[in-house]
C-alpha cells in the first residue's frame, strides 16, 4: 500500500481530469471539482513527501517487470519535492483560474486540459525512465498548446505556433538522443543508463550523445541561445495559464538537465564548462531583456530566463554547495513565478492594461493589495531575509570555494539588474501617480466585482505568498532539504541501489 503511494498523485490527476471531461459543460461544477480536486492532490502530495522524507527513495515498477526491464517510478526527494511544489502551485493556478477565466473559454475544456497539464509534469518527476520521460514531455506540451490557444486570438496563436515550433523541435532532438543512447547501452532505464554510460570506452560518442540531451532539455528550460520562444509566448495567454507556464513549464527542463547531469553524464569537465557558460549568458541576456520591455508580463517572461540561469549554474559548477543552491533556488522560483503571473493578471484587472507607462496610482487606491504585492516582487529581487536571497548566498558561496569568478559576476549582475527592473516596476506601477487612460481603455473590470469574487481572486495570491514568506524565514528547514537533495544527487549510487532494490533506502 505505501509503495503504491507513489503512483498516488499522478492517478488523482487522471482521475480529476476524466470526471471534469464529463462535466464538460457545467462551469460551475468544473470551478469546485477542480478546486477540491487540487486540495486533495496537495494533500496526498504532503503525505507522500513526509513519506519519502522518513524512509528514502521508494520505486514502483509498472507491471511488476524487474528493473531495467519494466517502466519504473523513482520517487527521491528531489522529485517529490518537485510533485508537492507542483500541488501548490496547481491548487493556487486552479482557484486563480475559477474567477479570472471567462466561462466562454471554460467551456472548451480549461480544467480537463489543466490536470492533464498536472499529469504531465507529475509523470515526468516521478519517472525512472528516459523514454517514458519523452513521453510525459509531450503530454506537457500538447495540454500546454491547447491551453494556450484557447480563446483563439491573434496574439495567442502567433505565440503558439513559436512555442509550438520550438518545442518540437526539442522534442525531436530527444528522441534522437534517445534513439542513439539505447543503440549504445540497449538500456532506456536511467539507473541502468547511469551504470552503462560510465562503461563505454568511446568518451566522444557519449560527449556527443549528451550534447543533444543539453540542447533538447536546454530548449525547454528556455537557456541562452535556446529561450527566444519564451517571451514571445508566455505574455498571450490568459494570466492563469501564464501562471502555471511561469512556475513550472521550463522548471521541468531544468528538472530533466539536473537528473541527466546528475545520474547518466557525470563528471565530463567540458559540459559541465558547457552548462556554466550557458548559465552565465542567460543571467546577461535574461536580465537585459527584461530592462527594455514595457509590457509588465513580457517583464515577468524574460526575468523567467534570466533566473533560470541561477539554477542552471550550480549546475554548471557541480559542487555539492552549488547543487544545494540550485534546489534552493528552484523552489523559490516555482512559488514566486507562479505568484508573479498572478499578480500580473490582477493589476491587468484592475487598470486593464499590461502597458508600464500606462499603469500607476495602484498604491493610492489598493495600498493593502500593493503591499501584499512587494512580498512576491523584493522576493524575486532577494532582499534578505526573503526567499530569493538564501540561495543566491549559497551560489556565491560555491562560487568562492570553487573561484569562478565570471560565475560570481553573472550572479551579481542578474542581482542587479532585477533589483533595477522591479525597481522600475514598483515606481511606475505601484507608487506614481494614477494615469489617466482614455475612456475607451478604462477598463474597471475588478472595481465592478462584489466583494465574494476580489476575495477569490485575492485568496490564492496570499496563499502563495505566505508559502514564499515561509521559504524566506524558515530557510533553515528548505536549505537541509536542499542539502540532502544535493547529496542525494552526487552520490546517485542511492538512486542505482533503490531501482535495483539493492542496499538500504533508509535516511541517513
Amino acid at each position: 500500500m505505501t509503495q503504491q503511494l507513489v503512483l498516488y498523485p499522478l492517478l488523482l490527476q487522471l482521475f480529476l481530469s476524466i470526471i471534469l471531461m464529463f462535466s464538460w459543460k457545467r462551469i460551475s461544477w468544473q470551478r469546485v471539482i477542480s478546486i477540491l480536486g487540487g486540495i486533495l492532490n496537495l494533500g496526498v502530495s504532503i503525505w507522500l513527501f513526509a513519506y519519502i522524507w522518513e524512509n528514502g527513495t521508494q520505486t514502483v515498477q509498472a507491471g511488476n517487470w524487474e528493473a531495467p526491464f519494466g517502466i519504473t517510478f523513482v520517487a527521491d526527494t528531489l522529485a517529490v519535492t518537485l510533485v508537492l511544489l507542483t500541488s501548490i502551485s496547481g491548487v493556487a493556478v486552479s482557484a486563480f483560474s475559477a474567477s479570472s477565466i471567462i466561462p466562454a473559454r471554460l467551456k472548451f475544456g480549461y480544467f480537463p486540459i489543466f490536470h492533464f497539464l498536472l499529469l504531465g509534469l507529475i509523470g515526468a518527476f516521478l519517472t525512472g525512465d528516459i523514454f517514458n520521460l519523452y513521453v510525459w514531455f509531450e503530454i506537457i506540451i500538447i495540454s500546454s498548446f491547447v491551453l494556450i490557444t484557447l480563446g483563439g486570438e491573434k496574439a495567442q496563436l502567433e505565440g503558439a505556433v513559436k512555442y509550438f515550433t520550438l518545442n518540437i523541435l526539442a522534442s525531436m532532438i530527444f528522441l534522437t538522443a534517445i534513439a542513439v543512447l539505447y543503440g549504445l547501452t540497449g538500456s532506456l532505464n536511467m539507473a541502468d543508463l547511469s551504470i552503462k554510460v560510465a562503461a563505454i570506452e568511446n568518451r566522444g560518442l557519449v560527449e556527443i550523445t549528451a550534447i543533444l540531451f543539453l540542447v533538447a532539455f536546454g530548449i525547454k528550460a528556455a537557456v541562452f541561445p535556446l529561450y527566444f520562444w519564451l517571451p514571445a509566448s508566455y505574455h498571450t495567454p490568459p494570466s492563469a495559464v501564464s501562471a502555471i507556464f511561469g512556475g513550472l513549464l521550463t522548471k521541468v527542463g531544468v528538472y530533466a538537465l539536473i537528473r541527466v547531469f546528475t545520474l547518466i553524464f557525470v563528471g565530463d569537465v567540458f559540459m559541465q564548462d558547457t552548462i556554466l557558460i550557458m548559465a552565465i549568458l542567460t543571467l546577461i541576456s535574461g536580465g537585459l531583456g527584461a530592462l527594455i520591455q514595457t509590457n509588465l508580463r513580457k517583464v515577468f517572461s524574460y526575468l523567467i530566463i534570466c533566473h533560470i540561469g541561477y539554477m542552471i549554474i550550480g549546475l554548471g559548477m557541480y559542487t555539492e554547495v552549488a547543487i544545494a543552491g540550485t534546489i534552493f533556488y528552484l523552489i523559490h522560483d516555482i512559488v514566486v513565478k507562479t505568484n508573479l503571473f498572478m499578480v500580473g493578471g490582477l493589476i491587468y484587472r484592475i487598470k486593464g492594461t499590461n502597458n508600464i507607462k500606462s499603469l500607476g496610482g495602484l498604491y493610492a487606491e489598493y495600498p493593502r493589495l500593493s503591499l501584499l504585492f512587494a512580498i512576491p516582487l523584493f522576493s524575486l529581487v532577494g532582499i534578505p531575509p526573503l526567499s530569493g536571497f538564501w540561495p543566491k548566498l549559497s551560489l556565491l558561496t560555491a562560487g568562492f570555494n570553487d573561484q569562478s569568478w565570471w560565475a560570481i559576476g553573472a550572479i551579481l549582475f542578474a542581482s542587479l539588474i532585477t533589483l533595477v527592473i522591479i525597481a522600475k516596476v514598483w515606481s511606475n506601477v505601484i507608487w506614481k501617480d494614477k494615469v489617466e487612460l482614455p475612456k475607451r481603455l478604462n477598463f474597471r473590470y475588478f472595481e465592478n466585482l462584489n466583494k465574494t469574487r476580489k476575495i477569490q481572486l485575492v485568496a490564492p495570491i496570499v496563499f502563495l505568498s505566505i508559502i514564499s514568506l515561509y521559504i524566506g524565514f524558515g530557510a533553515e528547514h528548505v536549505q537541509q532539504l536542499s542539502t540532502r537533495v544535493a547529496g542525494e544527487l552526487m552520490d546517485n549510487q542511492q538512486y542505482i541501489d533503490a531501482v535495483f532494490k539493492t542496499g538500504q533506502n533508509l535516511k541517513p
